[in-house]
């Protein structure tokens, strides 16, 4: 008869089957765990400039055809033009290419206009398409106008200017002309004067920009209008390229409407084929490190009077004295290390059960004990580190004061060292969404140190190791 073989246990399998089980708990509880989001703190200002859709306003006229014929263009688009010099020329036979090869020096232009269309394009802005097209057909036949000769009967600038070769009719317009259909956008309609069909005598052939100083015409509401009252110069911010231009700030009312107009003194000649901009003003110039409002949480400490602030230990520490009582009855002091988060005047009550901290935070209030009464300079101290109802002595007068006001400090949730860690910041401003805080402040935050963006949920110490999303 066979001897039964009993059961042999595989150590390995059991490892093996233990660390499987593990990594499957570890998933799941991964899963299942609120994610932790990091925020990296970095300068910067708010969002809440106004925007506005302007309206541009130039010196500048169209130049006619001064005969029939073909027009033959010498300059390219947005070229400066001297008094007297011919920009084209009329001719009784039509332009002739010299060459059907595109050289290096225009392909290179022909490459920049692209890459600036497609940098600055928006859907809704539909006349830059037209635009676009526009400057890739002079700067196309840049080379064979050079290439021409100047024959036929010219066509002098009759000053000095900017060549274009677009149209809007809007040109001869002024400030005393503007009206709320101005800005009718959707019913503006530009041409292009570049043509290589037959143009007749009094034709408009280019217009001249013939000064560098601009203005932009926008409409404002009222409170708009009272904001801008207190400015007498703006900065402008240009959505099509991001380039900034200072102006003198001018208001006035026509039909009751209210205006702004902004006074330019340079960069026309980058926006002289543009009648509407959106621009915007940049007003709000304060900067600080920027971060989410969600980031934002408060912490409650414990008030305690600044003259009981002492010094011990061996280094000299700054702390307070705490009295102790033993088993027998006998009183001792023991001196208590602790942080200085915050020094702010305080109105301790003794007659009452509220009292306030300087900045509108909130204190609640309990017994008090102390050896003056009314307003006095308080510290922030972690509660951590005192019970309430301790009571603290000051060295010199034997004077106590019982722990028990609170106030709290607004702060975030540092990361740096891998657990939530309480850092006071002070807000110098805010919109919905974001705050400014000031850096440099004593126990807080510097730019590039990782926060909690999401911190309502989180409590002081948390470990975020291996959580963060």
């Amino acid at each position: 008869m066979k001897e039964r073989r009993g059961f042999n246990l595989n150590i390995g399998t059991v490892i093996f089957g233990a660390l499987a089980v593990y990594l499957v708990i570890t998933l799941f509880l991964y899963l299942a765990s609120d994610r932790i989001t990091p925020y990296l703190v970095t300068s910067g200002t708010l969002s809440r400039n106004q925007t506005y859709t302007a309206l541009a306003l130039r010196t500048e006229h169209v130049v006619n055809s001064t005969a029939d014929g073909y027009v033959r263009y010498y300059d390219a688009e947005l070229t400066k033009a001297k008094k007297g010099a011919a920009v084209c020329s009329i001719t009784d036979t039509q332009e002739s290419t010299t060459s059907g090869t595109v050289t290096e020096q225009n392909t290179d232009a022909l490459r920049e206009l692209a890459s600036k269309y497609s940098r600055s394009y928006t859907g809704s802005d539909f006349h830059s398409v037209y635009d676009f097209k526009y400057s890739l057909n002079s700067a196309a036949s840049q080379d064979d106008s050079q290439a021409s000769t100047k024959s036929g009967s010219p066509v002098y600038a009759d000053g000095d200017g900017i060549v274009c070769y677009t149209s809007d009719g809007m040109e001869g317009l002024t400030v005393d002309q503007i009206t709320a259909d101005s800005f009718d956008s959707k019913s503006y309609k530009k041409t292009s004067l570049r043509t290589e069909d037959t143009v007749k005598a009094g034709d408009g052939v280019y217009r001249l920009v013939t000064d560098e100083n601009w203005s932009l015409v926008f409409p404002v509401t009222d409170s708009q209008y009272d904001t801008l009252a207190q400015l007498d110069t703006v900065k402008v911010r240009f959505a099509k390229d991001e380039n900034t231009e200072n102006g003198d700030v001018n208001l006035f009312e026509t039909d009751g409407q209210k205006y702004c107009q902004v006074l330019l003194y340079r960069g026309m000649i980058r926006y002289a084929n543009d009648r509407y901009l959106d621009i915007e003003l940049v007003t709000n110039t304060q900067s600080g490190l920027k971060l989410p409002l969600t980031s934002i949480v408060h912490k409650d400490f414990y008030l305690i009077p600044a003259a009981f602030l002492t010094s011990g230990g061996e280094n000299g520490e700054q702390g307070f004295l705490v009295e102790t009582t033993d088993e027998k009855g006998n009183k001792s002091t023991t001196f208590v290390e602790t942080e200085l988060y915050e020094l702010a005047d305080a109105a301790i009550d003794t007659d009452s059960s509220s009292a306030s901290a300087s900045g509108g935070e909130s204190v609640s209030s309990d017994s008090v004990s102390s050896s003056s009464g009314g307003t006095v300079s308080c510290y922030y101290v972690d509660k951590a580190d005192f019970n309430k109802g301790d009571v603290i002595i000051q060295p010199d007068t034997n004077a106590t004061y019982t722990i028990g006001e609170t106030a709290s400090l607004e702060g975030v949730y540092c990361v740096n060292k891998g657990y939530a860690d309480f850092r006071k910041v002070q807000i110098i401003d805010q919109n919905d969404e974001y705050c400014l805080v000031a850096a440099g402040t004593d126990y807080g935050i510097s730019q590039y140190d990782y926060i909690i963006k999401d911190a309502e949920n989180i409590k002081e110490n948390t470990v975020i190791i291996g959580q963060t999303a």
